[in-house]
């Protein structure tokens, strides 16, 4: 699943190319974004600003509440089910996203391998949102099966919405929702650094000598 993604453009150019209000102009966003952060969303014809992952309170060992975690991830055959089906039926958004990341090689020593559309700046990616109380307003990706050339990386990416898409994605019925989630077929570029998963520093660095 996807957890480390890039938005490297400005608000007011990703608006412009989503055709929608800069409703994001003046908000600082990471070019690099992780679970919690805030992120940008296309939805009901803004540029919002929208935390990445929905709150899922866990229960410990004695039965206590534990501190929210983020779930960044919708899978496709889960959006009916409780958790996801009236954020999929009635507030569906695009997430421009430049690339996306998964993790590769041994634990412990896993790189970062970045995904991206040739000659593409920016991609839509399907996603998902809610109003929470812990959060503010969230969204979350909508995962499908991997693509070929990525499925040795890992067995799930993002819905990529081709342009003739995003309107029918946000907009559309359930059913024409659900057949927009679709593994993309068209090329993918790949990535593969030398940069740790965690920390992004490369495999092999050292600290300095004292």
């Amino acid at each position: 699943m996807c957890n480390l993604y890039r938005m490297t453009k400005g608000t007011a150019e990703v608006a412009a190319l989503f055709a929608v209000e800069d409703a994001a102009a003046g908000s600082n966003f990471a070019t690099e974004l992780y679970p919690g952060y805030p992120g940008l969303v296309v939805e009901g014809g803004q540029l919002r600003a929208m935390n990445w992952g929905l709150p899922v309170v866990l229960t410990g060992k004695q039965g206590q509440k534990l501190k929210p975690k983020p779930v960044t991830n919708a899978r496709d055959d889960k959006l009916l089910t409780p958790f996801w089906r009236d954020s999929f039926a009635r507030r569906r958004c695009l997430i421009p996203v430049t690339q996306w990341a998964e993790p590769q090689g041994p634990s412990g020593r896993m790189t970062r391998s970045w995904y991206s559309l040739p000659d593409v700046e920016v991609m839509a990616v399907a996603g998902l949102w809610r109003p929470t109380a812990e959060w503010g307003d969230c969204y979350a990706m909508v995962m499908v099966d991997s693509a070929p050339a990525m499925a040795e990386v890992h067995d799930r990416m993002p819905v990529i919405l081709a342009p003739d898409n995003w309107a029918a994605w946000i907009t559309g019925s359930l059913d024409h929702a659900l057949d927009l989630c679709q593994t993309w077929r068209g090329p993918l570029q790949a990535d593969h650094t030398g940069d740790r998963w965690v920390g992004g520093k490369p495999i092999g660095t050292q600290p300095p000598l004292l």
